[in-house]
């Protein structure tokens, strides 16, 4: 170490870097907290009933409570970076932070009672969704593609865990089958993607990856580099379900154990959503003319293919995964819209919109498969099952009805807010099409969650339905997540002036 530091002085600050640990305080206490309780639930008896949930709640609440006080110091301070330039310090990556943080509460409240009695009744799962939320963090922080695809990676292995975690069902072994292979191959794009980008530029830091673009001499790497955005975008777009990368969302979603099928749904997003902006929108401006097309493109066969193909199922869980599709397809409007100003020092709406409806996307979507995870438990969750549920049910019916009203983009919700922020975005940078096209494919798509709805209030149930039980954990989750939905869709501007003050790293 002496010798490189004496006879290349540059590399010294690389060897022996400055490290902000509170900065990092976020990532340690998931890191810390999944350690602790895979280890002290190994070394001791079985904890008391709900014990293990309100740990993990209780872990990723102080993530989120440090997030935001590093939230403060950077509106103060601004943007920096940490650990030699490999994570980005900015108020993006606290809003991505925050937002997975109480994903993790709110799943450890709907998993409790799920897994109660099971084989899995222990600290192993609860453990998974904090690892998972430590590479979600990580893939949304990352401003190194290296440490990117250190996160996916962290991120995908806990999560094809998670899916197979029901050794009581072949589905659920099925589905974690199914993800672990395409995810594979994903990760092979991503990661030759990378390679080429680095051969391209020079650099797999972002910054400087923006730096060598910006300051080159001839364009003779160019077709090496827009090759390697290709991969990139492969492999990206697996990880947030866009079609025609989706193809293994309908299968895992159905064969998943309920809650693990909201932590996907929800925090992976976030954290690949992430991923995109920082690598498109922050890494890539230079190429933005070339790869905008293609997320144009990635969106609207999103938003075609995951409404269309939703309306014709008759599973709930895969009506949602198709839905989830379809929300990509929103999702992706906001990052078309941001790409238009990518590397401009007027960022736009784009990323704003982005982040807010991840924000409001992942309360929804844990709401919707929570009352999935009361309803139908590990049985078949096909429409039938939810006939008559206003009935036996009500507020259990009510709280579906706003969730899918929500998605809907019904006024007086949050997702119509969302839904609303990305068509805005893509208009303020005339898109018009695309924003045509995405509130078309929200008429189709809401012939879908009438079909729930009608389903639970105008049909009677069988008479021989086994009677729903709800647990305390998992209603109170669910009754959150239905309070939020409503109250922040009337009054959303704390939110819209928060997701207004995100920057991200230059």
């Amino acid at each position: 170490m002496n010798v490189l530091a004496q006879t290349d002085p540059i590399l010294t600050p690389n060897l022996d870097p400055e490290i902000w640990w509170f900065a990092l305080s976020p990532l340690l206490v998931l890191v810390g907290g999944a350690l602790f309780l895979m280890l002290v639930g190994a070394l001791t008896p079985k904890w008391p009933k709900g014990l293990y949930a309100f740990a993990s709640a209780t872990i990723a609440g102080a993530a989120g409570t440090l997030a935001i006080v590093n939230w403060d110091d950077i509106s103060d301070n601004g943007p920096t970076t940490l650990v030699a330039g490999a994570l980005a310090f900015d108020t993006f990556a606290m809003w991505s932070t925050i937002t997975i943080a109480a994903v993790v509460i709110l799943v450890s409240m709907l998993t409790d009672e799920f897994i109660r009695g099971t084989p899995n009744d222990g600290p192993e799962v609860y453990a998974l969704y904090l690892v998972a939320a430590t590479g979600g963090i990580v893939m949304a922080s990352a401003n190194d593609l290296i440490v990117l695809f250190l996160g996916l990676e962290t991120l995908s292995l806990a999560l094809y865990v998670l899916a197979a975690s029901n050794r009581r069902s072949d589905a659920s072994a099925e589905s974690g089958l199914k993800y672990f292979i395409l995810g594979g191959f994903a990760s092979a794009f991503f990661l030759y993607g990378i390679a080429l980008v680095y051969g391209a530029t020079g650099s797999t830091n972002i910054g400087e990856m923006v730096t060598a673009v910006a300051t080159r001499v001839d364009s003779d790497n160019d077709a090496l580099a827009l090759a390697g955005i290709a991969l990139l975008i492969v492999g990206l777009g697996f990880k947030v379900a866009a079609a025609p990368f989706h193809i293994w969302a309908p299968d895992v979603y159905q064969g998943a154990p309920s809650p693990v099928t909201a932590f996907m749904a929800s925090a992976g997003k976030v954290a690949a959503f992430g991923a995109v902006i920082r690598v498109l929108v922050s890494g890539l401006p230079a190429y933005r003319d070339d790869w905008q097309p293609i997320i144009w493109v990635l969106a609207l066969l999103s938003l075609v293919i995951g409404s269309f193909l939703a309306v014709v199922q008759s599973n709930v869980k895969r009506m949602l995964a198709y839905s989830s599709v379809s929300h990509a397809g929103f999702l992706l409007v906001g990052v078309e819209a941001a790409a238009h100003t990518a590397g401009e020092v007027d960022p736009g709406m784009g990323i704003s919109s982005v982040q807010l409806y991840l924000l409001f996307y992942s309360v929804l979507v844990i709401g919707s498969f929570g009352v999935v995870t009361v309803v139908v438990g590990d049985d078949d969750a096909s429409l039938d099952r939810f006939k008559g549920l206003a009935k036996r049910k009500p507020l259990v019916a009510i709280a579906f009805t706003i969730f899918l009203l929500a998605q809907a983009g019904v006024p007086f919700t949050t997702g119509f807010i969302a839904k609303f922020g990305v068509i805005q975005a893509a208009v303020e940078v005339d898109s018009y099409a695309i924003a045509i096209i995405a509130m078309v494919s929200a008429v189709v798509a809401a012939f879908l969650y009438l079909r729930i709805m009608v389903s639970m209030w105008l049909h009677d149930g069988d008479d021989d339905a086994s009677a729903i039980s709800v647990p305390f954990a998992a209603g109170a989750a669910i009754g959150i997540a239905a309070l939020f939905t409503v109250a922040f869709g009337v009054y959303p501007s704390w939110f819209i002036d928060w997701s207004d003050a995100i920057t991200l790293v230059r």
